[in-house]
């Protein structure tokens, strides 16, 4: 029997690594592609020009991506500063204090609000927020950097409360009960330990966060007024991903302006890449 089963675990093996190998394969197939199509551009317009210009006008020949740039940082910190907290809250009473149909009920809302399509987040900020921000601060249009930020906290809080919420729920029990054991409150215990303990799936949950502001388009396309302005909370403004979106469709083929637009994404490619491995750093010296 043992024999029997050797040549079948062998062809799941070889599955699993055929598997495996792909996944990086096809991580080093985007990095390899976005090199050899964006290089070019920043080549020909010079790094300098490209990175820290404050005019996109590809009519005049100019390209410089600084306001896109700044645009995506500062809207997704905002997002980040917004949706961190409430998600670890969220996740915290989810794992810790509530009951089990409770827990049930709200882990069952918070899936759906991930898998809801990034349009329809759009279309409510676009018909609600846009509106209601243009009549709160008296503003010629609320398609702005704020109604992307908000928008944008709302669409991460799913990743950030699901996998903290699973981190927190992996945290050995002896740990909390020790805590309460020397007399510290129920709270204190799951801000000081249960937190502490599991700060890495929450590194991770964070990340996630991160890369879902960074890489959104649709919504914010939507909501965010698609101008090529510097960035100023209550002005239109356009992110990396939307200048993309909205300008690859009619920039002509083998044109500089086309060149450009794979160039922003190998910026944002770069940009995710370098906030990745920079939280990493850091939960790994924390862990040591």
């Amino acid at each position: 029997m043992k024999q029997l089963n050797k040549p079948i675990e062998a062809i799941f093996h070889g599955v699993f690594l055929m598997c495996g190998l792909l996944s990086v394969v096809f991580v080093f197939g985007i990095t390899a592609y976005l090199i050899i199509s964006g290089l070019p551009a920043i080549a020909e317009i010079g790094p300098v020009d490209f990175l820290l210009g404050q005019l996109w006008s590809p009519s005049q020949g100019q390209f410089g991506i600084l306001p896109f740039i700044l645009t995506s940082l500062y809207g997704t910190v905002g997002a980040i500063t917004i949706g961190i907290p409430l998600g670890l809250l969220a996740a915290l009473f989810l794992s810790k204090f509530a009951g089990p149909k409770a827990s049930r009920v709200m882990r069952s809302a918070v899936e759906l609000l991930a898998g809801i399509p990034s349009v329809v987040y759009g279309l409510v900020g676009m018909i609600v927020l846009v509106p209601a921000i243009q009549k709160i601060f008296s503003l010629s249009s609320g398609a702005t950097l704020l109604a992307a930020i908000v928008v944008l906290a709302i669409m991460i809080l799913p990743y950030i409360i699901n996998v903290s919420a699973t981190a927190l729920d992996a945290v050995p029990p002896e740990y909390e009960e020790g805590s309460l054991a020397l007399g510290a409150t129920e709270t204190e215990t799951y801000f000081k330990v249960s937190l502490h303990t599991a700060r890495s799936g929450i590194a991770a949950a964070v990340v996630q966060g991160i890369g879902r502001a960074l890489g959104e388009a649709m919504a914010i396309i939507m909501v965010a007024g698609n101008v090529a302005n510097m960035p100023h909370l209550f002005g239109s403004v356009r992110f990396l991903t939307t200048a993309i979106v909205s300008e690859m469709s009619y920039a002509s083929y083998g044109s500089l302006h086309r060149d450009a637009l794979f160039s922003i994404g190998l910026v944002l490619f770069v940009l995710i890449v370098f906030i990745n491995i920079l939280l990493n750093v850091i939960v790994r010296k924390e862990e040591k």
